[in-house]
């Protein structure tokens, strides 16, 4: 694809998130406008920030990539991303916002008045932000380099100058523009080129999306290999080229791909002719129609498990992530706050009726992807790949400008909750000075391990933040909400047991090779078995602990509970 307009619209994106960011700057003054934006966002303003921030590198070009190799299953990611606003509507929202707080261990100190608990929140939520702002940097790196071809850090490293430059400089109130702004220009750039694919796809015959037959090269395709690649031929393909192959290298430039695995050296280019059919990278799903197009059918060896347990983490992630719990500290009360969170869950579902369609479309038309493994490029390649001329490259180019409008919104919120832990709890420095400089060392930690980590989904990614998110601070806040039994020590307890786990879990997919064992599972999809060993022991060591109930903790409940109409509300 060209990518002269690509580029430009990125450009365009980063320096309209610079001048929105800068307005920020001249009216924040105080520590609360860095932190909560003085708490005077409306429902819809905070709403159409929120869907800003929350829409993600995953959400973006993660889902269609997720779809695009492995087939409905994969549908219950957005599913659970948005549903993730319901039960935060029904059980969080309201409670939060009038505990009065600055940031997540704000709220976990004032339910529980021991600084043991507000350690291991500040703890887990420096880690779910940091596990979090890791796919932004990859997605970001992917974009830049399909678009121009540059190297993937430096992606990663415009989103974190940018991001920082903002967050530095206004703060909540800043990021608060920049957020709302981005979810229009998301939506828009990811809708409107689907309608014109949608259009070229029905003028081309409609052809079967999910047909019994393999993907196959619609013409003569040459595909480069980056990096060593393993892929899984299951018929015999002819291909030309140069590079080494099976640790052999092309004789004459010819061989044919026998049915089978083979392995793929960095550098090699292969050419396959029209209609044959495309190998995939070993580790993704069947590539048959029928088996794509299956629920349950998608590789992983216990099928059932992983989606009930991607499931749980979604549905309940949601309210444990930080930079999503401290948007609902800038309400001017919890009736607002009930009110963004609805909007929220409308803006959410609009968005993702899209990214399914490009997936579906991405098995036509950028089948070469499967055997490179780089499926989350679909989003970005197919405009310029089934509209031909100036028309795909505009369309291709504002695909490219909300892909990175994604990666700058969603690292905007997490760096102001990190900014806003490391500031209290790490660094203890108070103030705007504390936060700018809290800010800068929050970018620091996921940018070098951005590194590490640049072959792996995105959306994976962020489902491992999302099962921890739902291990460890879930719990805390539900339980800490609704149950005064809670205990100090069952809550360091319960979060521990749950969030470590996790976290340990994930961490071992992204830097281990357990091939296909039978606890792979286990490992890439945690949420399942650490859930409820979060809430277990939480509750549990509770009940064994009944002396260390937090004193005053009727006081408390009646804050989290009673309308703020009663005058029992205020802020911390």
């Amino acid at each position: 694809m060209s990518g002269t307009y690509s580029l430009a619209a990125v450009i365009a994106v980063a320096l309209g998130t610079v001048l929105i960011g800068a307005y920020g700057l001249r009216i924040s003054r105080t520590t609360s406008d860095f932190y909560v934006a003085s708490r005077t966002v409306s429902p819809w303003w905070n709403a159409s920030a929120i869907g800003g921030e929350y829409l993600s590198a995953a959400s973006f070009v993660g889902i269609a990539g997720l779809i695009f190799a492995h087939g409905p299953d994969m549908l219950w990611f957005p599913v659970g991303y948005t549903a993730g606003y319901l039960v935060l509507l029904t059980m969080v929202a309201a409670p939060l916002r009038r505990s009065g707080a600055y940031t997540l261990p704000d709220f976990a100190e004032a339910r529980f008045a021991s600084r043991r608990v507000r350690a291991a929140a500040s703890a887990l939520a420096i880690a779910i932000g940091w596990l979090y702002l890791l796919p932004q940097f990859q997605g970001a790196g992917l974009t830049l380099h399909t678009i121009t071809g540059a190297p993937t850090w430096a992606g990663a490293l415009i989103v974190a100058v940018v991001v920082t430059i903002n967050v530095m400089s206004g703060g909540m109130r800043s990021i608060t523009f920049v957020q709302a702004f981005q979810y229009w220009l998301k939506l828009t750039a990811i809708a409107v080129p689907v309608v014109f694919l949608v259009l070229a796809w029905r003028a081309q015959g409609m052809p079967d999306l999910a047909g019994p037959a393999l993907p196959v090269f619609a013409d003569e395709t040459t595909v480069t290999f980056e990096t060593p690649t393993t892929v899984r031929a299951l018929e015999a393909v002819p291909v030309t080229g140069s590079g080494v192959v099976d640790g052999q290298r092309l004789a004459g430039g010819a061989l044919e791909l026998g049915p089978g695995t083979h392995t793929v050296d960095a550098g090699s280019r292969l050419t396959f002719p029209g209609g044959s059919p495309v190998p995939h990278v070993d580790d993704v799903a069947p590539l048959s129609g029928e088996a794509w197009a299956l629920p349950l059918s998608g590789g992983e060896r216990y099928p059932l498990y992983a989606a009930y347990s991607l499931i749980i983490a979604t549905f309940l992630g949601t309210m444990g992530l930080p930079h999503v719990i401290v948007r609902f500290y800038t309400n001017p009360n919890g009736r607002a706050a009930r009110r963004t969170t609805l909007i929220v869950l409308g803006l959410l579902g609009v968005f993702y009726l899209v990214p399914p369609l490009y997936g579906a479309l991405g098995r036509l038309y950028t089948p070469e992807l499967l055997m490179t493994g780089n499926t989350d490029a679909v989003v970005l390649v197919l405009p310029s790949r089934m509209i031909d001329g100036l028309g795909g490259q505009l369309l291709g180019a504002l695909v490219a400008g909300g892909a990175f409008a994604a990666f700058l919104s969603t690292s905007s919120g997490l760096m102001i909750s990190l900014a806003g832990v490391l500031s209290q709890d790490v660094l203890r420095l108070g103030g705007v000075r504390g936060f700018r400089v809290s800010a800068l060392v929050a970018v620091l930690v996921p940018l070098g391990m951005t590194l590490l980590v640049s072959g792996m989904p995105v959306a994976d990614l962020v489902g491992l933040a999302f099962a921890v998110a739902a291990s460890s601070l879930c719990p805390l806040l539900l339980l800490g909400i609704w149950s005064r039994r809670i205990t100090t020590v069952g809550a360091v307890a319960g979060m521990l047991a749950g969030g470590a786990p996790a976290l340990a879990a994930g961490l071992a997919t992204i830097f281990l090779d357990v091939g296909d064992a039978w606890y792979h599972v286990l490992l890439a999809r945690p949420a399942a078995w650490t859930v409820p060993l979060g809430f277990g022991v939480m509750y549990a060591v509770s009940l064994l602990t009944p002396g260390h109930v937090p004193v005053g903790v009727d006081r408390v409940m009646v804050r989290l509970h009673a309308p703020e109409g009663l005058g029992s509300g205020g802020t911390r």
